[in-house]
């Protein structure tokens, strides 16, 4: 407990009275550079000759609450697709990433069944993943599927590849004798896996697969290749109907919103991490 007579001293006052001072002084700069920004901004861009076509065109209010609803309906699709595109690219990755960390030979074939699914899928482009599984699927099983299915698992392999490289990097960021101190504990391989690897592994790789998933938010809006009406193909019909682009702004604005909550938990989560990995080296 805190001693009531306590009072510091002279200079831990005058310690503290400047970083007072200093963190008044940093906020007052940052207002004063937003507002400069702000005005350059203003000038260079608000003041152009065409800023009034551009903002007829693109900034329209009266177009961008007409199109809203249906934007935003589409947008539930895109909703739709990123839950079911999470849970499984969770599951395929943590599989491939398990089958790459096998040890022994006899496991040979498996890991390089793996690695090939990895440099494959990470080198194809997302779009033509999806017109191969939109277009090719259907074909080949002479019947209609769900844009939804066909969009999730066209994400699912090209994220997955991407995903599974984060988790085995995670799992090999683990020090060796963290595995071996559990077998000797008497921990088989899964039970080790489980219970000492992945959640040490897990905080390691929590701010790179927060990144792929604000990266699959935005991929998610190219189902709409397949046909499928969601946000961005229902700003494309908007705009056929209007001849005015601020649906584009309404779809790219829903997006945004859906972003930022996941970017700011991660730069937190970050900053947070490196804070106690610093606290760590000093004690």
């Amino acid at each position: 407990m805190t001693d009531p007579s306590f009072r510091p001293s002279e200079l831990e006052l005058e310690r503290r009275a400047y970083r007072a001072r200093r963190s008044r002084q940093s906020v007052l700069v940052a207002i004063a550079s937003t507002l400069a920004f702000a005005g350059i901004v203003w000038v260079t861009v608000l003041g152009t000759p065409g800023w009034a076509q551009v903002q007829q065109r693109f900034f329209d209010p009266a177009t961008f609450a007409a199109s809203l609803p249906r934007v935003w309906d589409g947008f539930l699709l895109n909703l739709q697709v990123l839950a079911l595109s999470v849970v499984t690219v969770s599951v395929v990755a943590l599989l491939i990433a398990l089958l790459r960390t096998l040890r022994g030979p006899v496991f040979f074939p498996l890991r390089a069944l793996a690695a090939g699914y990895t440099d494959i899928f990470r080198g194809i482009p997302l779009i033509i993943v999806l017109y191969l599984i939109g277009l090719g699927v259907p074909a080949l099983l002479d019947q209609r599927i769900s844009v939804v299915l066909l969009g999730t698992v066209a994400i699912t392999l090209t994220y997955s590849a991407y995903v599974s490289e984060v988790i085995r990097a995670g799992i090999e960021a683990v020090h060796p004798s963290q595995r071996l101190a559990a077998r000797a504990l008497g921990l088989g391989y899964a039970q080790t896996l489980r219970r000492v690897v992945l959640p040490q592994a897990l905080r390691k790789m929590t701010p790179p697969l927060m990144n792929d998933f604000v990266s699959m938010q935005k991929d998610v809006g190219l189902i709409s290749i397949l046909g499928a009406v969601d946000a961005v193909r229902a700003a494309q019909i908007e705009t056929s109907l209007t001849y005015n682009f601020t649906p584009y702004v309404v779809a790219a604005v829903l997006f945004v919103l859906l972003a930022i909550p996941t970017i700011r938990l991660a730069d937190w989560y970050t900053a947070r991490l490196r804070e106690r990995e610093q606290m760590g080296s000093i004690v």
